[in-house]
């Protein structure tokens, strides 16, 4: 009687302990690897119907910071991080963002320091052609070759389609200024040094007041942040 009493709780707690077993077995399921934006982030435990994962793996994953307290945990991730993508980590395509107008801040501002430059190089220029004094050395060249890798520069800089359409203004306003730059130099070459100053002749040159007239164009719309066209810059 006492054998066949312990056989059967022997059985009991064998039965109760598989039982047990059986619904802890149903209750989970295998780790699945969590995936942020496309990168592995840890695993992820289902207990319950419900998913869990390690916080601090999650603040790493996403260049978060996480504080564990007394009674609270704390995860801060970036706003940008957090808000920046789509579902599954897939960045929304760039024909759905919102087209911006007008000209962009940093577009602006740059393009008025190249258009100062131009100006000073107009200026020197305008010194040859005045007071017929002679060129010596590289400056002129070294001028074109400085303001020809701003604008290209410059180009880089545009983000909206009103930077696109000032940028080939101000490409128009250095091909000008280029031209008429180099026509100044190659005159000045072919002359006598001795031939008499003439302080009317910037004021009798079309080319020069076109270019001019751009100039001043190129700087007021520019500061007004709205593109508009003019004649004297085509």
């Amino acid at each position: 009687m006492m054998r066949t009493r312990q056989t059967f709780l022997y059985s009991f707690l064998c039965g109760t302990f598989l039982f047990f077993a059986g619904i802890l077995l149903a209750q989970t399921t295998p780790d699945r690897t969590l995936i942020v934006n496309g990168k592995p982030a840890g695993k992820v435990l289902r207990v319950d119907g419900h998913s869990y994962v390690d916080v601090e793996t999650l603040a790493q994953a996403t260049n978060g910071s996480v504080t564990i307290g007394p009674d609270r945990v704390v995860l801060t991730i970036p706003a940008q991080q957090a808000s920046g993508t789509a579902s599954e980590g897939t960045p929304s395509p760039a024909s759905e963002l919102p087209a911006q107008e007008g000209l962009s801040r940093g577009f602006a501002s740059q393009a008025i320091g190249v258009l100062a430059e131009m100006r000073e190089w107009r200026g020197a220029i305008g010194t040859i052609l005045k007071f017929n004094v002679p060129v010596v050395g590289t400056w002129p060249q070294d001028y074109r070759d400085r303001e020809k890798a701003n604008v290209d520069q410059l180009s880089v800089a545009s983000t909206t389609a009103d930077d696109e359409a000032a940028m080939q203004l101000l490409r128009n306003e250095f091909s000008n200024l280029s031209q008429w730059a180099g026509n100044v130099v190659a005159t000045r070459d072919n002359l006598d040094a001795t031939n008499s100053v003439r302080p009317d002749v910037m004021q009798s040159d079309l080319t020069l007041a076109k270019i001019t007239e751009c100039s001043r164009f190129l700087g007021s719309m520019l500061v007004s942040g709205s593109f508009a066209d003019n004649p004297s810059c085509h």
